[in-house]
């Protein structure tokens, strides 16, 4: 059995392939608005920083896109991966908390350009209900379930404190939110029917950081044993 993607839905692919997946997509993107219209797998894994061979056996999880002797066609490989990743069509979002992250999500011009489309938001703070965000009216938490019965509603972010995560997972779930995209620093737990994308913007920085600190070790040793 395939998906829409024409993947079959029996094959394990992997995280760290899936999540390429839109570097891929980005860098094909730059490619096409600068007229490049083939490029070899050396080519193009040169410029994303992998081996040839880490980009071949990713791509050869859902087809074959290249020819031997001539690369790969540029837009049809964006083509491709475009309708891998679910790009082909259009996403409605809603968002739970109307707090400056949150405004941030429902200003961020891309998300429009790419198919995702945010529809609706929420929040419990009677200072923001009833303002509107880039001509999005920011309503009542209470309305949220009423919402979900008389609209379709693709994926929810939660920008909302941790403490008030809990109490919307099951609401969003039984209103046939498909996604949760989760920003808060609640751990939580989607029931079977709902997909969950945890955002941990601390992580990467904290990651970040550590890396950063490693390097600087890195420079101080070197520094002591008398290389430049």
């Amino acid at each position: 059995m395939v998906n829409s993607s024409g993947v079959s839905v029996d094959k394990k692919i992997s995280m760290a392939v899936i999540q390429r997946l839109p570097r891929y997509y980005r860098y094909l993107g730059d490619l096409l608005d600068r007229d490049i219209t083939r490029i070899s797998s050396k080519e193009l894994s040169e410029r994303m920083g992998i081996t040839a061979s880490q980009m071949r056996q990713d791509l050869n999880n859902f087809g074959s896109f290249g020819q031997q002797g001539y690369g790969y066609s540029v837009e049809l490989l964006y083509g491709e991966i475009k309708r891998i990743l679910g790009l082909d069509r259009t996403y409605h979002l809603i968002i739970i908390g109307a707090g400056n992250f949150g405004q941030t999500l429902a200003n961020y011009r891309n998300f429009a350009e790419r198919g995702y489309v945010f529809r609706a938001m929420f929040d419990t703070n009677p200072a923001v209900i009833g303002t509107y965000v880039n001509g999005i009216e920011v309503r009542g938490i209470v309305h949220l379930e009423s919402y979900l019965a008389n609209n379709l509603v693709d994926v929810a972010a939660l920008t909302l404190p941790a403490d008030a995560v809990a109490s919307v997972v099951q609401t969003l779930s039984d209103g046939g939110v498909k996604g949760i995209w989760n920003f808060s620093n609640s751990e939580i737990k989607a029931p079977p029917n709902v997909v969950l994308e945890n955002v941990r913007l601390m992580d990467s920085l904290m990651t970040l950081t550590y890396r950063v600190n490693q390097e600087d070790i890195v420079c101080r040793l070197k520094a002591a044993e008398g290389y430049d």
